[in-house]
Parts: C-alpha cells; sequence; structure tokens
C-alpha cells in the first residue's frame, strides 16, 4: 500500500460520532462494491488511526484512511464523489504518498461473534431443519455476551436489516497482499500504520 487518503469526521451537533460513522461507511461501501473485481475483491483498505479497543470502551475514533497500491486506484474511486451529500460532515484529503517511516502495519478484519439468540436460532432452524421454537430452545441458556470490539451500525440495502459491522484489529509485523472485501476490511491483507 503506497498511496492513502484520510477522511476525518466533523463534529457537530446535528449527528453524533456513531451515527455519521453509519453513514460515511455505508457510502464508502456502496464505493467499493462499484469498483470491486467478479471476485468481489477490492482493492482498497481501510484504517482507523484513532482506533482504540480497552477493558473500560472501545472506539473507531473520528478518522479512517483509505489504502491502495498506487495513487490511480483512489483516483478512480473517487472518495469526494461517494462522500459528496456528507461534505458538511466530514473533510476528505488529497491523495498523498504513505509516509517512508511507519510504526508498523496492522490487520482490520470484520469480527463476527456469536451474540444475538434469536439469529442463531433463525440459522439453526434453517440449517436442520426444525422449527424456529425448537431451534430458540437449542440457545435458550445462553447468556448475553459483551464484545469489547468498536463497530459500526449499518443497513443491508439487500434485506433492510440493520447489523453491526465488529471491526477487529491485529498488529503484524509486515504487509502482505492488496486485497480487501466491499467494506475495505481483510483477514489477511495488512495496511501501513503511522
Amino acid at each position: 500500500m503506497n498511496y492513502y487518503l484520510e477522511i476525518t469526521l466533523l463534529p457537530n451537533f446535528d449527528l453524533n460520532l456513531f451515527s455519521l460513522w453509519s453513514k460515511v461507511f455505508q457510502q464508502i461501501h456502496l464505493g467499493f462494491v462499484e469498483i470491486q473485481d467478479d471476485q468481489k475483491r477490492v482493492p482498497i483498505g481501510v484504517s482507523f488511526p484513532e482506533y482504540v479497543n480497552g477493558e473500560k470502551y472501545s472506539v473507531l475514533g473520528c478518522k479512517c484512511r483509505l489504502f491502495a497500491q498506487d495513487e490511480a486506484t483512489l483516483d478512480r474511486f473517487d472518495a469526494a464523489k461517494w462522500l459528496d451529500r456528507l461534505s458538511d460532515y466530514v473533510h476528505c484529503t488529497r491523495i498523498r504518498p504513505v509516509p517512508e517511516k511507519l510504526v508498523g502495519y496492522a490487520i482490520y478484519q470484520r469480527q463476527q461473534p456469536k451474540t444475538n439468540k434469536e439469529r442463531l436460532a433463525r440459522r439453526y432452524a434453517v440449517r436442520h431443519k426444525v422449527s424456529y421454537d425448537e431451534a430458540l430452545q437449542h440457545y435458550g441458556d445462553m447468556a448475553p455476551i459483551r464484545i469489547p470490539t468498536p463497530y459500526i451500525r449499518l443497513k443491508s440495502l439487500s434485506s433492510e436489516q440493520t447489523f453491526c459491522l465488529w471491526i477487529k484489529k491485529t498488529l503484524v509485523s509486515e504487509s502482505s497482499g492488496a486485497c480487501f472485501s466491499s467494506y475495505g476490511l481483510s483477514a489477511t491483507t495488512a495496511v501501513p500504520e503511522f
């Protein structure tokens, strides 16, 4: 990853940070869907330079960086176009080269914890061809789980369901590959940290 641009969510009284992340990331996701290849791979990865995952609280911060191997890829994506309707709420920098001096690399990947027994029961009922009530009994004693990982609440455009996109950060020693999902996340590809 040789080039990046940075998106900063601006503080305001109209929208809280969580709602703004939902709107901004929905637009970024839509843009990534437009540029994905036949295998649904995207050449742009995301990072959150203010990411904190602690015992008391976890946040993504108010900055997001988009990384690509070359300047042309970020230029073709045109973040300003995708975020145009949110221009009062975000600031998008120009495309810049990644600094030579790095802190390291990190993998930002989607985490899908099993937290909702109703959702799990629906899936179980379909997979095992049993009624929803029977499936729900299978998860009856499941205690609520607190997930410390920061997330963005999104809305599926196909099912109209809202869901949490939990984003897990893992520090690694080197970068490899350049393949990301339509959320700009990857379980194997690292992006620079600086």
